[in-house]
């Protein structure tokens, strides 16, 4: 089972918090070049299989990551927990899944908690860029691939504690219809 979604980072300034008596000046960067990473979150191994552009993610994106997932050749059935997102949820991206044997499970709208590879994207952005200063996007981008290739390594603990299949459930709930 994998949990797919697209991040997308965008070359700027995250400030964190920050108090200060006296006034300082915090360095910046400028400009709006995003880095895209479509990645898949595999529940079972926690793996995170990527793809990566500095465009935009469509359905060819979504496409060359089936691919990459289908290039696994992993045993027994392989389904895929995606959003709604348009570049997802087309003719030809469900046609290639079909094609590849890989199952597609689409949360219901606004529902961005169903998806475990949220957390992995908060993770991302606050390891490597919130509260960071990149002087230029070469360097941006080379910090959220390092955070990306240490996932099982460095950040290995962080990650196990973090991506667990634990979801909160309400049991015996009575809704009110308004």
């Amino acid at each position: 089972m994998f949990f797919v979604d697209a991040a997308h980072f965008v070359f700027g300034t995250f400030l964190c918090c920050l108090w200060s008596i006296a006034r300082i000046f915090v360095r910046a960067a400028s400009g709006r070049q995003r880095f895209n990473v479509l990645g898949a979150w595999n529940a079972v191994t926690r793996e995170l299989i990527a793809v990566t552009n500095t465009t935009v993610v469509n359905t060819e994106t979504m496409c060359e990551l089936l691919r990459k997932i289908a290039a696994l050749e992993l045993v027994g059935p392989i389904t895929l927990v995606l959003d709604n997102a348009r570049y997802q949820r087309n003719a030809v991206v469900q046609a290639l899944a079909e094609e590849l044997g890989i199952k597609l499970l689409f949360l219901p709208s606004y529902s961005p908690n169903l998806n475990l590879i949220e957390r992995l994207w908060k993770f991302l952005k606050r390891r490597s860029v919130y509260g960071r200063y990149h002087a230029d996007f070469a360097g941006f981008r080379a910090a959220i691939e390092e955070t990306i290739s240490g996932l099982p390594t460095t950040h290995a603990q962080a990650i196990n504690s973090l991506m667990t299949l634990n979801f909160q459930r309400f049991e015996n709930v009575s809704l009110l219809a308004g």
